[in-house]
This record gives C-alpha cells, sequence and structure tokens, in this order.
C-alpha cells in the first residue's frame, strides 16, 4: 500500500509592499501543472520561513544572512516622508533630512531602513508597527520615514508623502535558501530575471508525451527526405560525363594529339 501522494506546489514568500503579481502571472503561464502558493509576512518572519524552510524563496528586503541564503537583487525603492496634507513640507516637491529637524519622526519596530541616526525628535515610544505608526501620522503626533511602496500601501486620503533626500534605501531581492536551490527556483529565478520560456540559461519545460512522439516523427520524415536528396555512388559518377574526362575517370585526351609534326 503505497503513501498518500503529495502535490507539487511552489511556496513564494513575499514582504508588504512588493507587488509579485507580475511574476505570478508568468509562473501560472509557464507552469499550469505547479500551484504558486503566496504567504505575505513581515521583513524578519520571511527571513526565518525560508532558514526553517517553510518558503521555497523570497521576495524580501536585503540584506539577507548571505552565509545561508542566496540572494539577487532586483531593485532599490525611493524614500518618502508621510505626513499630514497640511504639513508645511507639501509646499516643496522634496524635502531633505534637515527639513524634519523640529518633527517628531516616528520609528516603529518593523523599520526597514538602515539608520545610523534617526533625524528630528524621538518619540516617547516606538509604534509596534507601520500601520501603527501611520496611524499616529494621521492623529497629527508626528512623521514617518518609509520606502515609497509603503507609503503607498498604507495610502489615507488625509495623508500625503515627499521624497526624502540623504536618507537611506531599502532593496528588495529575490532570496532562497543556499542548500536547496532546486529547479523550481530556477524557473522562478528565470522569470524575475525576465529570461524568455526558450533561454538558453534555466531549464526548458518538457514537452508532453504526444508532443515528444509527434516532434520524434518530424525528425524521421526529415531524415528520410535528407537521404533521398543525396545523389547516388552511380549518378554521381553519370554526372561526369562530358566534361571532358572519360567513363572510367581518365584524364582529358592531348589536344595537340592529331596535329602533324612539321618536317625539317
Amino acid at each position: 500500500m503505497t503513501g498518500p501522494e503529495v502535490s507539487l506546489s511552489f511556496r513564494l514568500v513575499y514582504v508588504p509592499g512588493v507587488m509579485p503579481d507580475k511574476w505570478v502571472r508568468v509562473w501560472n503561464e509557464r507552469q499550469p501543472d505547479v500551484p504558486l502558493n503566496l504567504t505575505r509576512a513581515p521583513a524578519q518572519p520571511a527571513h526565518g520561513m525560508l532558514l526553517d524552510g517553510e518558503a521555497d524563496a523570497g521576495l524580501v528586503r536585503l540584506p539577507v544572512d548571505r552565509t545561508v541564503l542566496s540572494a539577487i537583487p532586483l531593485y532599490t525603492e525611493q524614500t518618502v516622508v508621510v505626513v499630514p496634507k497640511d504639513h508645511l513640507v507639501t509646499a516643496a516637491d522634496s524635502v531633505t533630512v534637515e527639513d524634519l529637524a523640529d518633527d517628531i519622526v516616528l520609528h516603529p519596530l518593523d523599520d526597514v531602513l538602515d539608520w545610523e541616526t534617526l533625524p528630528g525628535r524621538p518619540a516617547l515610544e516606538r509604534p509596534a508597527t507601520t500601520a501603527d505608526a501611520i496611524e499616529l501620522v494621521a492623529a497629527g503626533i508626528g512623521v514617518l520615514v518609509v520606502p515609497l511602496s509603503l507609503a503607498r500601501l498604507h495610502h489615507r486620503k488625509d495623508l500625503t508623502h515627499r521624497p526624502l533626500e540623504d536618507a537611506p534605501a531599502s532593496s528588495v531581492g529575490l532570496a532562497w535558501p543556499e542548500a536547496a536551490t532546486t529547479d523550481l527556483v530556477e524557473d522562478f529565478i528565470g522569470i524575475v530575471r525576465g529570461r524568455t520560456v526558450n533561454s538558453t540559461r534555466g531549464r526548458r519545460p518538457q514537452p508532453a508525451p504526444e508532443q515528444q512522439a509527434k516532434q520524434g516523427k518530424n525528425r524521421s520524415a526529415q531524415g528520410d527526405a535528407a537521404r533521398r536528396r543525396q545523389p547516388s555512388a552511380g549518378a554521381s559518377g553519370r554526372g561526369r560525363r562530358g566534361t571532358g574526362g572519360d567513363a572510367g575517370g581518365g584524364t582529358a585526351k592531348n589536344p595537340r594529339r592529331g596535329k602533324p609534326r612539321r618536317r625539317s
């Protein structure tokens, strides 16, 4: 008696702000028989899921622990400051860190920016999450510095944002356990990097059995046609007649033969 059949799937974890839709769509087109299971998780739990084998790959915030995880940088986000719509900085197209010197800058515990020195004035307590910090910004308690994607994710009608110069930026990359680089992981790497289905790098999907049989018949027919086009040895010999050589392949006759010699 055999055990239950294990269904094949690809498990992808992604962090808030990252939109994997375009890559998921391509995966479903190329791998219709392999479901892609999506899980959204905050930055640190997402790293933990990769290390614990709960996900095959992840669209995560960099850096990651490169001693155990492989990673491919994908893009770096613009950093913005989220403020109420009536805040003074909304009069400018962009803001510098110095412009926030008099503001309370909220620093949530799940902050993804690597600050050496946080700008502005610190709050009495750190909000637990970015979502909590957004609520405090809306209440007029402070401002919040985040990657652009998180500002869009937590968009509110009473808030707006401006690009923040001279601030650290957050990069997003594809990461996976270095010891578990499977064929499916390689397939997803190819999709993220924009490789076509017929790219020489990465795996190509195997054709169905009936397609393989059809390809075999086509190759056999092409071989038969090529053999029919090749001339036989006899035909090749006949084709040389009339070119100045004899039937046995001898040399051409001496053109001076038959002319009388001049007598002295």
